[in-house]
């Protein structure tokens, strides 16, 4: 993964916290309270619409692990 990719993907990642609990006055949580906020209520969408989290979250480690540091 280049170094361009890996600031690619933490601005998404970001952004999508922001959205997420951003308020007017700034975050409504700290940044990790916002991750297991998002993480809790993507458990319940899996199990609303029958996707395995645990899987999808294997394989997302693994893609992760595949991608290696940053590089120029």
């Amino acid at each position: 993964m280049t170094t361009d990719e890996h600031e690619a993907a933490v601005k998404r990642a970001n952004a999508a916290l922001e959205t997420y609990t951003l308020s007017g006055d700034g975050w409504r949580r700290s940044p990790g309270e916002t991750l297991q906020h998002v993480l809790a209520d993507l458990l319940h969408w899996c199990d609303d619409t029958q996707r395995d989290f645990d899987a999808a979250l294997e394989r997302a480690r693994a893609r992760y692990a595949g991608e290696g540091p940053p590089s120029r």
